[in-house]
């Protein structure tokens, strides 16, 4: 039997972000699966993480986690699979497990990870920091605002044909070991003599890596899970400056590879069993559209693919339909130095002072800029990314409550110096900060929707902006003569922070637009 026959979506669903990150995927990873199940009365088969690392960030089973995929919370999901696309440290892996574990969960016997997938390490953390280091000391430019999770460097790796597979903890332990070492050195020489780190500064990188996984792991070391030495990055330091104790480096990675054994297969054969038997996988991707290394924000972009056609490389599979949904929240936000367009000063701002007190990055617990929704990015990313349906998160955080403001705003287009309005993202960040934000305003709302359960409850002034962000970005994707069967459709609206406080089975998008609200 077809699983999928009364699904809306294909048995490929992907989940991705339209904006710069931090969209709330995980919680639309897990709508989705809650769907699924109820659609077709069977789980989800697996969930997959096709790119990226430990720089994701989303919360399950109360915990905050960044490298397994969202599904791990949903015990019915049958695999949680780690793609070649991935790079992930070992240790990571069971830092996060273990606590789950400890909680009830069953993670590790669900753990695929594709022997394709690379290991990452100390070095690639160590030059995330030396190379930030050196972009702001000896270039004089801005941070980059860094998770520090070594992901670029890794994927640097890749490039150079430097790569250690997860299959190397199958094999001979020998060859490992001199491999890592091999890296290792490499990573000392050019934080030494390429990013000139001076001798403070080197030292000062295993406190930093020190107190970002403690922070990371708060929970577990009070729940005494793990102890606080788990996490001490200063076992690996000497005496002497860009030096390590290769001997505790390679053991305690080594150990960790092989408490992973059990995890790590090729898992080609296995996603086709699942498709060609129509059993629903969930692709997650972490980051965004306009983070991906070639078609976003350089130099703010992560070191991967961030959209759709990434799947089928990272699995290692042939092309076949998928379901793209598209994430975003009801206004935008940003990490780093990218021109922020549509930005909004908490110190002008009663709204964007009480947004900016709700966002903080998962991964980082960064304070992210907050601005108005950025239509013309919506809209591009659409029509490049080409997705099926939408998601709308935390449209109740626009709500007038306790926090008043008199309007809200939709940037609809960019104007140029001269006066040229345009509807395209430019590629160039030259061009890009030479351009003005064009506004469409709209009216606010005064109650609380967190109670929302249909689309028809939602007072006129949030449905009219509903419409308004729907109609900005499709007109910007398809031109403002669209024919309706471009439309991607509604699949949920975000209206409050828990688990099944959205909105389903909203009116097609075709129905919102032709309807007035006000």
């Amino acid at each position: 039997m077809n699983s999928s026959t009364n699904s809306k979506f294909h048995s490929l669903v992907s989940v991705l972000g339209i904006s710069m990150g931090d969209e709330g995927k995980g919680r639309v990873v897990h709508e989705i699966l809650q769907d699924i199940e109820k659609s077709t009365n069977e789980p989800a088969s697996g969930v997959m993480k096709v790119n990226g690392g430990a720089n994701a960030g989303h919360t399950a089973a109360g915990l905050k986690l960044n490298l397994l995929p969202s599904g791990v919370g949903d015990p019915k999901v049958e695999d949680l699979i780690v793609s070649a696309g991935v790079v992930a440290d070992p240790r990571k892996f069971l830092w996060e497990a273990l606590p789950l574990e400890r909680r009830g969960l069953t993670v590790l016997s669900r753990l695929k990870i594709d022997e394709k997938c690379q290991v990452s390490d100390l070095s690639h953390r160590l030059l995330d920091l030396a190379w930030e280091n050196y972009r702001v000391k000896q270039l004089g430019k801005e941070s980059r605002g860094t998770t520090g999770r070594g992901i670029s460097p890794a994927y640097c790796d890749e490039t150079g044909q430097w790569q250690i597979f997860y299959q190397s903890f199958l094999e001979d332990r020998k060859l490992f070991r001199e491999d890592l070492k091999a890296r290792i050195q490499r990573a000392l020489d050019t934080i030494q003599y390429v990013c000139k780190v001076e001798d403070k500064e080197w030292f000062s990188f295993f406190d930093t890596l020190t107190n970002a996984e403690i922070r990371a792991n708060h929970e577990s070391i009070r729940e005494q899970i793990f102890s606080e030495k788990e996490f001490d990055f200063k076992v690996f330091s000497t005496s002497e400056p860009f030096d390590v104790d290769f001997e505790c480096l390679e053991q305690k990675y080594w150990e960790a590879g092989q408490k992973l054994r059990e995890c790590i297969i090729d898992i080609r054969p296995r996603i086709l069993d699942k498709l060609d038997r129509n059993r629903a996988v969930v692709v997650e991707f972490g980051q965004a559209y306009w983070l991906d290394k070639r078609h976003g924000f350089t130099p703010n972009v992560t070191a991967s693919h961030t959209f759709s056609s990434e799947i089928f490389q990272s699995a290692g599979i042939p092309l076949r339909e998928v379901s793209q949904v598209g994430c975003c929240k009801a206004y935008d936000t940003k990490v780093g130095t990218h021109h922020f367009l549509t930005h909004i000063d908490p110190e002008e701002s009663a709204l964007a002072k009480k947004l900016s007190e709700m966002e903080f990055g998962t991964s980082t617990g960064r304070q992210r800029m907050v601005g108005w929704f950025d239509a013309v990015e919506k809209g591009n990313a659409l029509r490049y990314g080409g997705f099926d349906w939408l998601v709308i998160n935390k449209l109740d955080a626009l709500s007038s409550l306790d926090v008043k403001f008199d309007e809200l705003k939709i940037c609809v287009a960019y104007d140029d110096i001269d006066g040229n309005r345009t509807t395209s993202v430019p590629r160039s960040e030259f061009v890009r900060k030479s351009l003005r934000p064009v506004y469409e305003t709209l009216p606010i709302w005064h109650e609380d929707i967190s109670t929302c359960k249909s689309f028809d409850e939602l007072p006129d002034s949030a449905k009219n902006y509903v419409k308004a962000m729907v109609k900005s970005t499709c007109e910007v994707a398809y031109g403002k003569n669209v024919n309706e069967m471009n439309f991607p459709e509604l699949l949920f609206l975000g209206v409050g922070p828990d688990p099944g406080q959205i909105i389903q089975n909203l009116p097609s998008v075709s129905e919102i637009l032709q309807t007035s609200y006000l």
